[in-house]
C-alpha cells in the first residue's frame, strides 16, 4: 500500500484558535470544510493530543483562519511545531486580532477567517469532529489558499540533501532528517514533533 497516495486528496491548510478560561492557543489543521450551506455549517476535525483541541470543546467556539499562498514556513512553525502547553502562542505574536467572539484570528499569510460555534461532536478515536454553526467571516485578502500540496512544494523548505552512500530518514512533515540505517521505532522529529512513522528512507 502506498501511504503517499493519500497525499493527492485536495486539502486546505487552516489555522484553528480557541480560548478557555483565559487561555489563548492555535494549531495547524488541514481539516475543515462546509458541509451544508442552509444553514450554513462547517465541520473541522482535530486530534484529541493539541492542546487547542481542549479549548475548543471546552468554549463550544473556535476560529478558523484560511492560509493563503502567502503564508510563510515560521507560520507552521509558530502553530505547528510547539505546544499550547508549553508556550503561549500569541504572547508576543503581533499579526492576528480578535473577532467578534473574544477569540484570535490570523492575519500574515491568510486570506479570510471563519468564526463558529459548536452543535455537535463526534468521537473519531485519536481525533475530534466537530460540526459548527458559522457565526461570522470576513474575506482578507484575493491571494489563493494554500493546498497541502502547495504547502510540500512551495512553502516547506527543501530537504537536505544525504551524503553519498549514506541512508538517511526525512520527515514528510517538516523535512528534518535522521541519520542512520534504520530510525528507532519511538524517534519523535525534534522540529514537528511527528513519529517515526512518518519519516521516510532516503539513500543517497
Amino acid at each position: 500500500m502506498d501511504k503517499k497516495t493519500m497525499y493527492k486528496l485536495t486539502y486546505g491548510l487552516f489555522v484553528l484558535t480557541s480560548a478557555s478560561e483565559g487561555k489563548d492557543s492555535g494549531c495547524i489543521i488541514n481539516t475543515a470544510g462546509q458541509v451544508t450551506s442552509e444553514p450554513n455549517r462547517i465541520s473541522i476535525t482535530v486530534n484529541k493530543s493539541n492542546f487547542t483541541h481542549d479549548l475548543v470543546r471546552e468554549s463550544g467556539k473556535f476560529n478558523i483562519s484560511i492560509l493563503s499562498e502567502a503564508a510563510s514556513f515560521d507560520t507552521f512553525k509558530h502553530f505547528g511545531f510547539q505546544s499550547g502547553r508549553d508556550v503561549d502562542k500569541f504572547a508576543d505574536y503581533t499579526e492576528c486580532k480578535r473577532s467578534a467572539n473574544g477569540l484570535y484570528y490570523v492575519t500574515a499569510g491568510t486570506n479570510g477567517y471563519i468564526s463558529a460555534v459548536i452543535e455537535q461532536s463526534v468521537d473519531l478515536g485519536s481525533h475530534t469532529m466537530f460540526i459548527a454553526a458559522v457565526e461570522d467571516m470576513e474575506a482578507l485578502s484575493d491571494v489563493p489558499s494554500a493546498s497541502y500540496a502547495y504547502y510540500q512544494s512551495d512553502i516547506k523548505p527543501k530537504p537536505e540533501k544525504a551524503a553519498a552512500g549514506k541512508t538517511v530518514w526525512r520527515c514528510t512533515v517538516c523535512g528534518y532528517v535522521y541519520e542512520g540505517e534504520d530510525i528507532p521505532a519511538d524517534f519523535i522529529c525534534p522540529l514537528c514533533k511527528h513519529p517515526a512513522s512518518d519519516f521516510e528512507k532516503v539513500m543517497q
